[in-house]
């Protein structure tokens, strides 16, 4: 089916998979390890949560950040920069000894990953062109990304069962290098253009502080409340951030994020999918995982292990969305995988206490996970469709960063629904309610993103033109691009 992507493009593709892959996995495969560093490292239990929030805050806090950087400086040079202080932190977590340098490195993982991440993705949009071919390369991007994910859970809980725990860091090593090394065969360097354009400085502080901040503020409802001062004061600051953010890019001539960008409803539309599908496939994921650990009460390694046939079906939903769209809307197939999906999440809010993984879970995984798939392949070419070269990396990073901030929000929010039903109980039914309700709420995500999908999205499978700047400043960044 991919045969067409072989030589050098299928190489560009080898390469930005596996980077993908790796930061994929990185933000599920130290969950399952969480009990063991503490009792390792003597960390609190509230210090604990940092080891994945800052991970989370740090990559989602600076992706348009990297996006926009690899537009101006190279889209090779910031993906080895990214990858080699991914691997660089991810050695130095590994060999942590104290709670703080673990927390530090996995800061620095998120940087490394915020950098590489929209390189990797706009790497395949300006080396495959709009049509088929992107779609299907952006179509095994996607469906890698996806299994990551899936794949983490496994790897975390047999890796923290039979090596130790510091190998859930240690195992980014190897993929790292991999990744490098197929770099300066298949990746040409950018040329140095004749004027370097500077780094829109304002918007990246306000960008990055008003990303962080609200990341900082969702993730901490585990301990503070929706409703609580520390809570509200912290999204307020960064709703605060954010508007300043678009008020300062309207009045740049070289901005971090583009508003003009906005105006095509291929890239609004795409973003806000992503943005719902994100939440829904993290919130998943998450009662999943807790369902089968704390009502079923299967151990890690095998919750890992229950989780292959979701990996396999979001590969799969990948192929059928390939195969359904060729030379069509994209909308094709998001809408029917986002009712598939929806479907399957349907079916998984009938889990029972005293259920197993071949009623309750088998099923509704592979409905789920197909569903899943033929949404995450096709929304990744919308995102980009219209898009100039010079902008690639700008569109990517916004792309990544509603993914990123629709998993945040998401979990957070859908977790705090499911608490709210469950109270202070702590038997498996109660747990159970909670659950439930909170795989009901991931339906309605998904089926929310289909009404996007017909609504927001262009009927017409043509790329429509973004809207292009048309200062003088502006139409020098054309020249000067790299």
């Amino acid at each position: 089916m991919y045969k067409n992507l072989r030589g050098r493009p299928g190489a560009v593709l080898a390469a930005a998979v596996v980077a993908q892959f790796v930061f994929a996995l990185d933000m599920s495969v130290v969950n399952v390890a969480l009990p063991a560093i503490r009792t390792a490292l003597g960390f609190t239990p509230l210090d604990l949560s940092w080891v994945v929030h800052v991970y989370a805050l740090t990559f989602g806090g600076l992706l348009l950040l990297g996006g926009r950087a690899c537009d101006l400086y190279g889209q090779r040079r910031l993906f080895v920069l990214g990858l080699a202080v991914f691997g660089v932190c991810s050695l130095a977590g590994g060999l942590a000894q104290v709670p703080w340098q673990l927390i530090a490195a996995r800061a620095g993982q998120g940087l490394g990953a915020a950098a590489a991440a929209p390189a990797a993705l706009a790497m395949l949009t300006t080396t495959f062109p709009e049509g088929p071919r992107r779609v299907r390369a952006l179509g095994v991007w996607s469906a890698v990304n996806a299994a990551g994910g899936a794949l983490g859970v496994l790897a975390g809980g047999l890796l923290t069962e039979y090596a130790g725990w510091r190998w859930v860091m240690l195992i980014n090593l190897p993929i790292v290098a991999a990744a490098l090394a197929l770099v300066p065969a298949v990746v040409p360097a950018a040329a140095r253009p004749a004027r370097r354009e500077r780094l829109d400085a304002l918007g990246a502080v306000l960008a990055t502080g008003g990303t962080a901040l609200l990341v900082f503020g969702v993730v901490r409802t585990d301990t503070h409340g929706w409703s609580s001062p520390a809570t509200l004061t912290t999204l307020a600051a960064a709703i605060a951030l954010l508007v300043a953010f678009v008020f300062a890019e309207s009045r740049t001539s070289s901005p971090l994020l583009r508003l003009g960008l906005l105006r095509s409803r291929w890239v609004a539309g795409a973003n806000v999918l992503v943005f719902l599908a994100a939440a829904g496939q993290f919130a998943a994921f998450y009662f999943v995982s807790l369902y089968l650990q704390q009502v079923l009460g299967m151990g890690a390694a095998a919750t890992g292990a229950a989780f292959l046939p979701f990996s396999a079906g979001l590969v799969a939903g990948t192929v059928v969305a390939t195969r359904v769209i060729g030379d069509r809307n994209p909308r094709t197939s998001l809408v029917p995988g986002a009712l598939l999906a929806a479907a399957g999440l349907t079916w998984f809010a009938f889990i029972s206490p005293d259920g197993g993984f071949l009623t309750d879970v088998l099923g509704p995984s592979v409905i789920t996970s197909v569903g899943a798939g033929m949404v995450l392949a096709p929304v990744a070419a919308a995102a980009t469709t219209g898009v100039t070269r010079r902008e690639a990396g700008m569109a990517s990073g916004f792309m990544n960063s509603s993914r990123q901030l629709g998993g945040c929000v998401g979990l957070a929010a859908l977790a705090t629904i499911a608490a709210h039903r469950t109270g202070a109980a702590t038997d498996p039914a109660a747990l159970n309610d909670g659950y439930a309700l909170g795989l009901a709420v991931t339906a309605a995500l998904f089926v929310i993103a289909a009404a996007v999908a017909v609504v927001v999205l262009p009927r017409r499978r043509a790329a429509l033109p973004v809207p292009q700047p048309t200062t003088a400043a502006e139409n020098q960044m054309e020249g000067t691009s790299s």
